[in-house]
Order: C-alpha cells, then structure tokens, then sequence
C-alpha cells in the first residue's frame, strides 16, 4: 500500500469516479471538499479524513479507511472507504429519478394546461 496518494486517485480506485480524469475535473470545479476545503487534485489523502462529494443532486460522505493507488473491484470498495451518506440525501437521488414518471413525445411543444395539471398529479408525494 502506498504511504501517500493523491485525492483524483483515490477517487478513482474506490470507483467513486469511472476515470481519473473525470475526478481530476470534478477537483478543478470545486465539487471535492476536504475538511471544507476545496481540494486540488494533488492533495494527499490521509487516513480518516471525511471527503464530501458532490454529485448532483446528492452530496456524498466518505471515510478514507485505507489508502490504495490501484484500482479495485466493487466489491473490495468497502475495505478502503466508509460511505456515510445521509438517508436524506439518498432521498434527494430518489426524488431525482421520480421525475421521469411521466413521459412526452419529442416535439410534441409545451404541455398545455390539462398536461400540466396530470404531471402534476402524477408527481404529488
């Protein structure tokens, strides 16, 4: 195991970013937060540090339990990273998917009054 390793790397051997481009971008933009610092790609990750991710429309906790440069397969993903994600934020990926319920055709324009009015009932919680 290696003694120091950057956070894109990590990210990506934990699988929380498909590539390590993709988590070196998502550093850049300021959606990774380390200790409510903004992290720069090359920040070293340490044992225990809480790393907030954002991920629209969720903000994901992790726990850095052990540090690994190689990526890894799903089912290891535990052994290096504790997931203490909210209830209520997993609601907010629920409540994301949930607006897919009701479905128009393409080019069919603006929903008139009556679509609006069923959207509405299909989506009331």
């Amino acid at each position: 195991m290696d003694e120091t390793i950057r956070i894109d790397k990590w990210l990506w051997s934990v699988r929380v970013y498909a590539t390590r481009s993709l988590a070196t971008e998502e550093c850049k933009k300021g959606r990774i937060t380390i200790g409510g610092i903004a992290a720069k790609p090359s920040r070293v990750v340490k044992k225990g540090e809480l790393i907030l991710v954002r991920k629209n429309p969720v903000t994901y906790t992790f726990r850095v339990i052990e540090l690994l440069g190689k990526r890894v397969g799903a089912k290891l993903v535990p052994e290096y990273l504790e997931d203490l994600t909210s209830p209520e934020e997993l609601k907010k990926l629920d409540m994301a998917e949930g607006g897919a319920l009701f479905i128009r055709d393409r080019g069919a324009g603006r929903p008139t009054k009556k679509d609006r009015r069923d959207i509405d009932k299909v989506t009331e919680w």
